[in-house]
């Protein structure tokens, strides 16, 4: 974990290389992990999130995202999605709207996660 500060944001930035993130209950270590660094917000690697995550009839994007908003701790889900957005249009809609708030965003890479973060309202 590296944390890093962007636009007076804390970020906690989730290794790439570590166990997948596959259960409702594991959103708690994510909040443990950003209160322990001082951290409003957590960067997801795509690959550290299970492959039930982007297929949103599980309920595992929404229960594991729902806690984060909770807690107040923005959620940016960083890396390549075209895989999973081509096989699914709800999938696409979810990540349209989440990237139209402020809570639950899905990016390309830092660079986008840097941008999102210098337009939020200070």
């Amino acid at each position: 974990m590296a944390v890093v500060e962007i636009e007076n944001t804390r970020v906690l930035y989730l290794e790439d290389e570590a166990a997948l993130i596959e259960r409702p209950d594991q959103a708690n270590d994510l909040i443990g992990d950003a209160w322990g660094h001082e951290a409003t917000a957590i960067a997801i690697p795509v690959g550290r999130l299970h492959p039930e995550f982007f297929r949103l009839g599980s309920g595992l994007a929404g229960e594991i995202t729902q806690k984060l908003v909770n807690y107040r701790i923005l959620c940016a889900v960083i890396g390549d999605l075209s895989p999973s957005l081509e096989q699914s249009s709800a999938l696409r809609d979810y990540v349209w709207e989440s990237n139209r708030g402020n809570s639950v965003w899905f990016l390309a890479d830092r660079a986008e996660l840097e941008a999102k973060l210098a337009a939020l309202p200070r």
